[in-house]
């Protein structure tokens, strides 16, 4: 075999229609546009959903709920997933490895659902009131780096600014 000598398989590639060349292709005429209307027009366009000036079906139903686009990047992990874990060191990469938690996972939550009864260090890793009773009395730790907070801008008083400009506009 050369790449010279390959082609698809026979029947695999069709041509094209080209509308609009005579009446015996079958797509003469008008070339599959129909009669009159605005999509027999050149230019012809309608608007995704458009009812002919009618109120649209997705505008006429209520709207209700909402999905969240960060809904996925927390993932839950129960107690019970804790114990079933070899490591004793857990953070979100053990997690991910073992199959827990999603690949596309940003953090991670333990929350109260099984027992746990063995010694666990969770790092940088997200707890729930119940499990961390949980997990401290099984003798397990808890370590989160907390966020350094922004620095916050001192706020300008505007009455002590216009005595000073009006004070040098009169000089």
């Amino acid at each position: 075999m050369r790449l010279n000598s390959l082609k698809p398989a026979p029947g695999a590639k069709k041509d094209r229609h080209r509308v609009g060349r005579g009446v015996g292709s079958g797509w003469g005429k008008t070339a599959g546009r129909g009669h009159k209307g605005q999509r027999a027009r050149s230019g012809g366009f309608h608007k995704v959903g458009f009812e002919g000036g009618q109120m649209p079906l997705h505008r006429r139903l209520p709207k209700r709920g909402f999905n969240s686009p960060t809904r996925d990047d927390v993932a839950e992990v129960r107690t019970g997933d804790l114990q079933e874990m070899q490591v004793a060191e857990i953070d979100l990469a053990a997690l991910k490895a073992a199959g827990i938690v999603s690949r596309k996972a940003l953090a991670a939550k333990v929350i109260l659902s099984g027992k746990l009864e063995r010694k666990v260090a969770l790092k940088e890793i997200l707890v729930s009131k119940g499990a961390r009773s949980m997990i401290e009395a099984a003798g397990g730790s808890i370590q989160i780096t907390p966020k350094p907070e922004a620095p916050k801008k001192p706020k300008k008083d505007k009455k002590k600014a216009k005595p000073e400009a009006e004070g040098e506009a009169k000089a």
